[in-house]
């Protein structure tokens, strides 16, 4: 008979070979993840901000390098990064002023399976397709939202390519955790299992810096971005204090079901005693915006228990609910098992109807939070007022 430690070692090796597997057969054939999309003029114009007329003339004079043909001869579109290309020659990129503060924001909450990670990095793929400078921040040793990005945390990536060696005083800036993804102005800071060692260092010396670590951390690197996006893990340890004192707004996902609602309810409490304790360390702490929103929501009928929950949560939180709902989608299941988001799903690969429905779910919500984000930038008030969204 095989003892605990063995029975669970011989589970382990299979499961890091299932890993291995999936990740050989659903990437490139180098084992590298790579963005596949593709965008129509339509789209380009879209989202570019500039009619397609413009765009031609831009690939006429050789301001633009044209998309690449197929096979057939045919144009393919626009990759993302020429996206970007196209807003720098036009100069319609959406950046923040130097002197707009950057909007960090944190995707937090009490349990795991809410859709905590699912939101953040989806949000940063959104926030970067519009041609936001982005930085993912993985501050969960479960590394969720780092092997959405290609990687076996726990296997490809050491303690050192995560926040650990900063929190311990072995670099002087986040500059080496930070690495380029494969979305154009989409960068992340990983995690993985090892980053829990650091949480139990700090709990045998908690002092008035412990909760400052990651706000220290994200100073050396934020002025390169315009929003960065915290996925923290869900419980209230002190790696989520170190996220909630980094912060200067918060998102929290709360799924329609009344065992969501209590413990969600628990967390606000504990939230509340925690921020009293950070400001006792730390002075008075501010966010830009604070917002919950509904999510894994199964429409259903209007009469549905998961329905009259969403109404009260519209009682109860008010404007502080986003408008839109994270509305329960098989295309984030589809995409998941592709080892891709939903955004990186190319029109080859699934049903238009339903992918089309499932990024109109997305871009509902995250463009209700692109708003918010805008509206903290003073150099973004002339162009809201002019857009009626002021």
């Amino acid at each position: 008979m095989n003892t605990a430690h063995q029975s669970i070692s011989e589970l382990l090796r299979r499961s890091d070979q299932v890993l291995k597997a999936i990740k050989e057969q659903g990437f490139s054939p180098t084992g590298i993840k790579t963005l596949e999309l593709r965008f129509t003029l339509q789209e380009a114009q879209d989202l570019v901000g500039r009619s397609a007329t413009a765009i031609r003339d831009a690939e006429k004079d050789g301001r633009m390098s044209p998309p690449d043909l197929g096979p057939t001869g045919r144009r393919i579109g626009f990759t993302q990064k020429q996206l970007n290309d196209l807003r720098a020659i036009f100069g319609t990129q959406p950046y923040r002023a130097e002197t707009d503060e950057p909007v960090i924001i944190a995707c937090s909450s009490f349990k795991g399976g809410v859709g905590k990670s699912t939101t953040a990095v989806h949000m940063s793929q959104y926030l970067a397709l519009q041609g936001y400078r982005v930085l993912l921040v993985d501050s969960d040793p479960q590394g969720s939202a780092t092997s959405l990005f290609g990687y076996i945390p726990d296997l490809e990536l050491d303690e050192r390519d995560t926040l650990a060696p900063f929190y311990r005083d072995e670099e002087d800036t986040l500059d080496y955790a930070v690495r380029k993804t494969y979305w154009d102005s989409l960068d992340l800071v990983p995690a993985n299992l090892l980053l829990y060692e650091t949480e139990y260092e700090w709990m045998a010396d908690v002092r008035g810096e412990t909760f400052r670590y990651l706000k220290e951390a994200l100073d050396t690197v934020k002025h390169n971005y315009d929003v960065i996006v915290i996925d923290p893990p869900p419980a209230l340890g002190l790696m989520s204090l170190n996220v909630m004192a980094a912060a200067n707004a918060l998102l929290i996902p709360i799924p329609a079901q009344y065992p969501d609602l209590s413990s969600t309810t628990s967390y606000l409490r504990m939230m509340e005693r925690t921020l009293k304790t950070l400001e006792r360390h730390n002075g008075p702490h501010e966010y830009k915006f604070t917002r919950a929103v509904i999510t894994r929501f199964d429409e259903g009928n209007e009469n549905s228990a998961q329905s009259v929950l969403a109404q009260v949560y519209e009682t109860v939180f008010g404007t502080s609910l986003l408008r839109a709902r994270f509305r329960q989608t098989k295309q984030i299941e589809n995409a998941y098992s592709r080892q891709r988001t939903v955004y990186e799903l190319t029109k080859e690969e699934v049903n238009r109807a339903v992918h089309k429905r499932a990024l109109s779910i997305l871009d509902t919500m995250f463009i209700e939070i692109e708003l918010l984000i805008r509206r903290t930038w003073p150099s973004h008030e002339k162009k809201l007022r002019q857009e009626g969204k002021v």
